[in-house]
């Protein structure tokens, strides 16, 4: 196959670092500043780059940050049609197993939308996704182990999230301070941005076109 056809950042193997927070995540969300930014890899295939993208981690689990912007259309998100709405999806895989391109018992995937739940669809909505042909799912996660919140901007929005420890079986940073992850930001306007390779490799459900969150201090 042409390497041209194939995104540059699947040539490569990525550890980035995510810094910890003390507290993590409040009523306010997390207030993660610019120290706090993953590198966007998409910046290395010379793609438009609308979003950005902070994380940062404790005892209590994983926070993300992510302002979207360059909008000139309202979001469209629907709780019932997950995979047809603006948001953004996580993968995490607690072990950081590269070497299977099935995903395991240790590999989650959360959606995060900034409206679409409540009678008004207006409420920021968190859930819980399986991974498809997962050759095996983690149990699914309870509501209250994920928070969202966000805030609409004429040109986009911001948003914050968070994934309590609890919903991770086998996140314990001190033991295993390396995870697989992922995210890709959903937008019916400005399209798909992922921090690994994206389309046509099969991100979504392969843990080894992941890259790895070093969790530093």
């Amino acid at each position: 196959m042409d390497s041209r056809l194939i995104p540059e950042r699947f040539l490569f193997r990525f550890v980035l670092p995510c810094r910890r927070r003390e507290p993590l995540w409040t009523r306010q969300g997390c207030a993660l500043d610019e120290t706090y930014r993953l590198f966007p890899l998409a910046l290395l295939e010379g793609r438009r780059v609308w979003a950005d993208f902070r994380a940062a981690w404790s005892e209590q689990g994983l926070a993300f940050w992510v302002q979207v912007q360059g909008k000139k259309q309202p979001v469209w998100c629907r709780a019932g049609r997950s995979e047809d709405s603006d948001g953004l999806q996580v993968w995490i895989d607690t072990r950081d197993v590269h070497t299977v391109h099935r995903a395991g018992r240790f590999c989650y995937r959360f959606l995060f939308m900034p409206s679409g739940g409540g009678s008004r669809l207006e409420q920021p909505t968190a859930l819980w996704l399986p991974i498809e042909r997962a050759r095996e799912h983690p149990r699914p996660v309870a509501p209250e182990l994920l928070q969202v919140l966000a805030k609409q901007r004429p040109d986009g929005y911001l948003l914050q999230a968070f994934v309590a420890a609890e919903a991770l079986s086998g996140f314990d940073p001190a033991e295993q301070p390396r995870i697989g992850f992922n995210y890709a930001i959903f937008d019916r306007e400005l399209g798909d941005l992922t921090l690994s390779a994206g389309s046509p490799m099969p991100y979504q459900e392969d843990p080894s076109l992941w890259v790895s969150l070093e969790l530093v201090p």
